[in-house]
Order: structure tokens, then sequence, then C-alpha cells
């Protein structure tokens, strides 16, 4: 269980640190600010949510299912991410992570 709290708490921070991209032209694009950032890890999961200036947002909530006993347990993620690409277009995913995978859903991902 310290493990997962580790990992989320990592996870969190690193989805909040600052990005700098650079595009093949060599120019910079501009540094979008933190609106929104939420975390809250509890001994049961986790949950965070950010939300940027350039439209982007990622919000997921975790928990730790039982397996039938505890070496089998697997981490179970819902959540969404959306952005917006350089010609204005929003792209959003909803998605599941579980023991089967990550399970993405999107209008502009390609379907089973």
């Amino acid at each position: 269980m310290k493990f997962i709290i580790v990992f989320a708490t990592i996870l969190a921070a690193a989805l909040a640190a600052p990005q700098h991209y650079e595009h093949h032209d060599h120019h910079d694009y501009d540094h979008a600010e933190i609106l929104r950032y939420e975390s809250d890890v509890r001994p049961d999961g986790y949950k965070f949510g950010f939300e940027t200036s350039d439209g982007t947002q990622h919000d997921a909530e975790g928990h730790l299912k039982e397996g039938h006993d505890k070496e089998h347990a697997a981490l179970v993620v819902h959540g969404s991410f959306s952005f917006v690409d350089k010609e204005g277009h929003k792209y959003q995913v909803n998605y599941v992570a579980d023991e089967y995978g990550y399970q993405p859903e999107g209008s502009h991902l390609p379907h089973a």
C-alpha cells in the first residue's frame, strides 16, 4: 500500500511539473499556467486533477481493488484528460486502467 501512495504522489507531482516544449522550427511554445491543481492521497486511494491555461485538463481517481489474496490486488484508475492542439481542436480521452490494462475511449480514437 505504501508503494501505491508513493507512486500516486510522484505521478501527481510529475504531471504538475512545468513542461518545456520546443517545436521542430526551434520556436518555443508559450508556457501554460496552472489554473487548478488538486491532490488527495489517502490510505485507500488517491484523487488528483489539474487544468492549465492552454486548455489541458487531467482528472483521475484510483483505488486498490482487492483480489482473492493481497498478492493479487490491482490498482484501478478512472480518469479523463483533454488538450487543445495547435489548430484549436479539443481532444478528450476517458479511461480506465486496471488489471485488464489501459482502456481509453475518445471520439478521435479508433474503435476495436
